[in-house]
């Protein structure tokens, strides 16, 4: 099984410049006017060209492109959170939160041009202090 992440976006060549800038991914594969592949994570992600206004399915809220949240959103764990963030708002992020902590680390919350939401996170300890402080409490 493979995980393939994909993201509608209404303009690809403003997308591609805000994915590379903000996140340090390049482009793969260039496959037409409507597709095209970014590498650098662990899994590859596919900027789609949808028109606002389209629906995925007959009786599907039609995509829109201004501030929306997903319950499936890109988290994007980053070893300097302070410098992932200053470099995201600089290639066109939108801050949503201040740097907030958690018992598995820090976290800011962000919208890409595009709507979509996106965290970047600071993974010191990570998601074990979740299963320790838990087993913890037993």
């Amino acid at each position: 099984m493979n995980l393939l992440v994909n993201i509608d976006v209404p303009d690809l060549e403003a997308a591609t410049q805000f994915y590379v800038d903000a996140f340090g991914f390049t482009v793969g594969r260039r496959m037409g006017p409507i597709f095209r592949e970014l590498l650098g994570a662990p899994v590859p992600v596919y900027l789609l060209v949808k028109k606002p206004g389209t629906a995925p399915f007959p009786g599907a809220t039609p995509r829109e492109f201004t501030r929306h949240w997903t319950p499936v959103h890109l988290d994007i764990a980053v070893a300097d959170l302070e410098a992932a963030l200053e470099r995201a708002v600089a290639a066109g992020a939108r801050a949503e939160s201040g740097i907030t902590k958690h018992a598995w680390g820090r976290m800011v919350l962000l919208a890409d041009p595009f709507g979509n939401g996106i965290c970047l996170l600071d993974l010191t300890p990570g998601y074990d202090a979740l299963v320790e402080k838990e087993a913890g409490q037993s």
